[in-house]
């Protein structure tokens, strides 16, 4: 497999080092592709401009970065402008229940190829098999990492759950490793549509809550735009924890009643004629004509949710994802009153709705490159 800046296992002191310094040149050179250069890394970092010179050799080498145009003139000889080199590319496979779209996304952020695949459920680990073997074949020099996008619970290696796969204990990382001959990552979809809204987000900073409302409900946290992940890899499973009792409570999927999933998912709501992934016109026409009783209970709902795991938190504010805007102001409006009462020692909660996200991949690729690499984009992709 390819080296990455990110695994430090065996390393000395100084070699650890420069590996952190290696990182911290190729953020720089993401933060201002086309215009950073050596001397602007060795003023940014402390570093002499001999040691700047050589970790862009080194990034230069590893095909990480490349040489673009001279900078203007300051007065002296005209730096020569550093930008990301396009050739290395970043497998993501996003997994719905019937479909799999796999996109190629090269290191500055562009889409070189991208496929759809419809599926039956017996078939889904055929296909991702299929789909990794084919790029293999057409792309297995350039590739630098693979990341898996699915609905369930996982720890970046093995799927430990996935209701809606019918997944539990698989070892998919490994399995599609083998295929591909590079790192394979999982990321749990809740947490990759998190990571893609911090990073088309203008403000990134403090704890926020990412709530995503399709035909589950999944949650997750982010600190200063990173996942904060639970011991467990359990974190934000909150769909089926109760918040409806007494005759208000409806059986939910799981067995239980009164299931935050049974209240407020957007199939309680809207009606099973809702699918993950719908274009948002037909998800605005079923909430358009939805019965109000079923969304004011989803508000209901979600509000006692959201109001206890705000007042545990503290965070800047609460995002609302998935679908969850195709419900419209009404809705969120609704969200606001019902949380806006003053318990002591809590402060307001703000919500919003998520940005659009019209890139499907963009969470499960920033993932992987911050994985591999240390670096993030700080700017839509």
């Amino acid at each position: 497999m390819k080296p990455t800046l990110t695994d430090d296992v065996g390393l000395d002191a100084q070699s650890m080092m420069r590996r952190a310094n290696l990182r911290r040149a190729l953020q720089l050179v993401f933060l201002d592709p086309g215009v950073q250069t050596r001397a602007g890394i060795a003023r940014a970092t402390g570093l002499t401009a001999a040691t700047a010179s050589s970790l862009v050799a080194e990034l230069i080498e590893s095909r990480y970065v490349i040489e673009g145009e001279q900078a203007a003139s300051t007065g002296g000889k005209r730096a020569t402008t550093l930008s990301v080199d396009d050739h290395l590319v970043v497998l993501t496979m996003v997994v719905h229940q019937t479909e799999v779209i796999a996109t190629l996304v090269s290191l500055d952020g562009r889409v070189i190829e991208q496929s759809r695949t419809e599926y039956v459920p017996e078939q889904t680990v055929g296909v991702l098999a299929s789909i990794a073997t084919r790029w293999a074949a057409s792309h297995g020099d350039r590739l630098l990492v693979a990341s898996v996008q699915l609905p369930g619970a996982t720890d970046g290696r093995v799927v430990l759950e996935s209701v809606q796969l019918g997944w539990r204990d698989l070892p998919l990382a490994a399995q599609l490793e083998s295929i591909l001959d590079v790192p394979v990552l999982l990321i749990n979809d809740v947490d990759a549509e998190a990571i893609a809204e911090a990073t088309i987000s203008p403000d990134q900073f403090g704890y926020r809550i990412f709530i995503h409302l399709g035909v589950g409900i999944g949650a997750t946290t982010m600190l200063d735009g990173v996942i904060a992940p639970g011991p467990r890899s359990r974190a934000g499973e909150i769909g089926h924890v109760q918040v409806v009792f007494g005759e208000a409570a409806v059986e939910c999927g799981c067995g239980l009643t009164g299931c935050l999933e049974s209240a407020s998912s957007m199939v309680a709501m809207l009606g099973e004629r809702f699918s993950e992934g719908m274009p948002e016109a037909d998800a605005r026409a079923l909430a358009a004509a939805a019965a109000p009783e079923r969304l004011a209970a989803g508000v209901v709902a979600l509000a006692r949710a959201t109001k206890l795991i705000s007042a545990m938190l503290d965070p800047a504010e609460v995002i609302l994802g998935g679908s969850a805007a195709a419900l419209g102001e009404p809705f969120l409006e609704l969200l606001r009153r019902e949380t806006a009462y003053a318990a002591s020692g809590t402060s307001d909660m703000r919500v919003r709705f998520a940005h659009p996200q019209s890139e499907a991949h963009l969470g499960a690729a920033q993932y992987a490159l911050t994985t591999v690499l240390g670096v993030r984009w700080s700017h839509p992709v």
